[in-house]
């Protein structure tokens, strides 16, 4: 990734959103760029105009924490934006040197398989930081089956989203789900912004994908804590679930989602009776790891 062609990209992409009226400035009238000009933001940082361009330029090794939070306020960038800044300016510090793939990271505990195939009634996968779907329990490869059935290997959420057809009608919230893709491969490629495996996967969706390249330019970035989506099942139609996203402590770049629905709505109705289906297909109960298929259910 080039780096200082990042930082560029997202200072100048996150100024462009900001008027002068909101930070209290004159507009001056007309205006050759979208939003703020480069000195009013060093304006607002309490920097001089020659010292912010410089750092728009992606010159950040030698500016300290202070100088970044300054621009950071100055840009109105929430937490997850101000992380993405400090991420770009460490990947800059730091160089390229050889650093460990998070895409290869640990391999999923046993102790976090066994949590999952515990929970009979919540869906659970785990992802690595490439949206690699790496383990899943039985509800949750049900829930996800769409994506698992049309996967040659191993399912990977961003290719599914982008570049298959099939994406729409598993995910119906789509833009969203297209959303929340590119912010977290953005999250990522600021922490290995040298990773060969990221570097491929960014390019091969750009160049196949129109609206995976419209929104990485955008350099949008947000956190995937916990929220709601919305997913579409051949058995059971529409299902509102609400999700906690949790980074495993002793596996790092690997993250487990657990999905939950309302108590007595229809959703809840629906994940029973999906867990019922497999429950009585597999007879001891499911099955271990992500590769322990379990069909869904037909409609009646």
């Amino acid at each position: 990734m080039q780096v200082a062609k990042d930082i560029k990209d997202f200072l100048m992409t996150r100024r462009a959103k900001i008027t002068p009226d909101q930070v209290g400035l004159p507009s001056g009238g007309r205006r050759r760029v979208a939003g703020l000009r480069r000195e009013e933001v060093a304006l607002l940082a309490g920097v001089s105009a020659e010292y912010y361009v410089q750092i728009e330029r992606g010159h950040v090794a030698g500016v300290s924490e202070e100088v970044l939070h300054a621009i950071a306020r100055a840009l109105r960038l929430d937490e997850a934006e101000t992380t993405h800044l400090f991420d770009l300016a460490r990947a800059v510090k730091r160089g390229k040197m050889p650093e460990w793939d998070r895409k290869a990271g640990q391999p999923v505990p046993p102790g976090v398989q066994a949590l999952m195939d515990a929970m009979v009634t919540a869906p659970a996968i785990v992802q690595n930081a490439h949206l690699d779907i790496v383990a899943a329990n039985a509800l949750g490869r049900t829930l996800y089956a769409g994506v698992f059935e049309r996967a040659s290997g191993q399912p990977n959420l961003a290719r599914f989203v982008f570049l298959d057809d099939h994406a729409a009608q598993v995910f119906p919230d789509w833009e969203q789900a297209a959303d929340v893709v590119v912010a977290l491969l953005h999250i990522e490629a600021a922490r290995s912004p040298y990773s060969k495996a990221l570097t491929q996967l960014i390019g091969d969706l750009a160049t196949r994908s129109r609206q995976f390249r419209t929104r990485w330019a955008a350099h949008d970035v947000r956190t995937h804590e916990r929220g709601v989506k919305r997913f579409r099942h051949p058995a059971v139609g529409d299902l509102t679930l609400s999700f906690e996203a949790l980074e495993i402590a002793s596996a790092a770049g690997l993250t487990l989602i657990g999905y939950t629905a309302h108590a007595g709505s229809p959703d809840q109705q629906a994940l029973q009776l999906l867990a019922s289906w497999i429950a009585t297909e597999r007879g001891a109960g499911p099955r271990r790891g992500v590769n322990a298929a379990a069909p869904s259910p037909s409609p009646e």
